[in-house]
C-alpha cells in the first residue's frame, strides 16, 4: 500500500489521481471544519481578529478572547481554571514541567503521550494498562507516604482503549497524588459534552491536571491545560507560557459562538461509533468501543483490499518506521450515514460475513 500525497484538505472523501475514495483516517473526530455554517462564522472571526496574534499573553496590548475562552472552557469542563496555549504538545510540556519537580515518584502509563512525558523518563512498554495499574497499586501499598505524580492518557488511540482512573483515589488515601491526563483524543468525543474527561476524573483528594490538543476533535490550532486555580496560576508564571505566542484567537472565538454545531456533531459521532461497534462486535479481528470512533483491525491485507473497494483507512508503522503497521478505521462527524453503511458492507464482505 503506497502513501497518498494530497493537495487538498481532508474531508469525507479524498481524490487521488482520477479516483475518489471515502476517507476513514485522521483525527478530525467531529469533522467540524467541514460544516459550512462553522466555516462562515470562522471567516467572520478571522476578519475580526486576523490569522494570528503574535504577542505574548503578558504584553500590555491584550486580547480579551483568551481569558474569555479559558473561563468558558474551564467552567464547562468543571475545572477551576484553564490555560490555553498554541498547541497540545506545548500545553503538555508546561504541565509536567510544573508537576514533575515536586514529585518523589513518577509513574507512567505504557501509552503515555510524549507531550506529558518528562525528557529523562520512559514508560514500561512491556506492560499493558491493567498490569501497570496493578503495579502502581502494589507499589503504593508498600511505600511510605510520598508525593506521587501519575501520567497517562484518557484514551489510547492506537489500540482504541479507553482508560479509567478511579483507582487513583486508593493511592491518594496514603500518598499526595497529582494526576496528569492527556485528553488530546478525548476532547469532543469522551466525557461530558465536548469538554473532555476532567469532570469524571476529578476528586478532592487528587491534584488533577488535564492537558491536550484542541486540534483534533475540536478543530482548533491550540492546546489547553485544566486544573485547580493554584496549579494553573503556577503554570502561567512559567517562561514556557509567558514567553510563547498564543494560538489563533479567531478559532477560540468561533468555538464559543458555535456550540450548537459542536453538540450536534458530538452526538452524531457517538451514534455512529455505537452503530459500527454493534455491527462488528462479533468480529474477532476488529477491536474498539461504542464510545470511541476508532477501530483497530488485525488483518494485514485489509488496507489494500479496502483501498481497491474505494476506502482509505489508517495504516502506518508506529512508533518507528521499522515497527509493525497499525491498521485502524476512523469514523468522523463529516461522514454520512450512507458512508457508514458503505464501510460496514465492505468489512462484512472482507470478513466473509455476507
Amino acid at each position: 500500500m503506497e502513501n497518498f500525497n494530497l493537495d487538498r484538505r481532508l474531508s469525507r472523501s479524498v481524490k487521488v489521481g482520477k479516483k475518489e475514495y471515502l476517507f476513514f483516517s485522521g483525527t478530525s473526530y467531529l469533522g467540524i471544519d467541514q460544516d459550512q455554517h462553522y466555516e462562515a462564522v470562522l471567516f467572520d472571526c478571522i476578519r475580526r481578529y486576523g490569522f494570528n496574534h503574535g504577542l505574548s499573553r503578558l504584553n500590555n496590548a491584550r486580547l480579551k478572547v483568551y481569558e474569555e475562552f479559558e473561563k468558558f472552557f474551564s467552567t464547562r469542563a468543571k475545572a477551576e481554571a484553564a490555560a490555553v496555549m498554541s498547541s497540545g504538545y506545548l500545553a503538555g510540556i508546561a504541565a509536567w514541567q510544573t508537576l514533575y519537580p515536586k514529585a518523589d515518584q513518577c509513574w507512567i502509563a505504557p501509552d503515555t503521550h510524549p507531550a506529558i512525558l518528562p525528557a529523562d523518563l520512559k514508560p514500561n512498554f512491556q506492560l499493558n494498562f491493567t498490569q501497570w495499574k496493578n503495579t502502581c497499586l502494589e507499589q503504593a501499598d508498600v511505600l511510605s507516604p510520598r508525593r506521587i505524580l501519575i501520567l497517562g492518557n484518557a484514551v489510547d488511540p492506537l489500540k482504541a482503549e479507553i482508560h479509567e482512573y478511579s483507582w487513583v483515589k486508593e493511592i491518594a488515601k496514603k500518598h499526595e497524588v497529582s494526576l496528569l491526563i492527556d485528553d488530546s483524543h478525548a476532547f469532543g468525543v469522551l466525557g461530558k459534552g465536548v469538554f473532555g474527561t476532567y469532570s469524571q476524573h476529578a476528586d478532592s483528594s487528587i491534584n488533577l491536571v488535564v492537558s491536550g490538543s484542541l486540534g483534533k476533535g475540536l478543530a482548533m490550532p491550540a492546546g489547553i491545560i485544566l486544573g485547580k486555580k493554584e496549579t494553573i496560576e503556577e503554570i502561567k508564571a512559567q517562561p514556557i507560557f509567558t514567553g510563547s505566542s498564543p494560538g489563533s484567537p479567531a478559532n477560540l472565538q468561533v468555538f464559543m459562538e458555535t456550540q450548537e454545531i459542536y453538540t450536534e456533531k458530538s452526538l452524531q459521532i457517538r451514534d455512529f461509533s455505537a452503530i459500527f461497534n454493534q455491527e462488528t462486535q462479533d468480529f474477532s479481528t476488529i477491536h474498539g468501543s461504542s464510545q470511541f470512533p476508532v477501530f483497530v483491525y488485525d488483518n494485514p491485507d485489509w488496507p489494500e483490499k479496502l483501498e481497491k473497494m474505494g476506502l482509505i483507512t489508517s495504516s502506518f508503522s508506529y512508533p518507528t518506521a521499522q515497527s509493525p503497521k497499525i491498521n485502524r478505521i476512523v469514523i468522523s462527524g463529516f461522514h454520512t450515514l450512507g458512508d457508514l453503511l458503505t464501510l460496514n458492507e465492505a468489512v462484512h464482505q472482507l470478513a466473509g460475513k455476507k
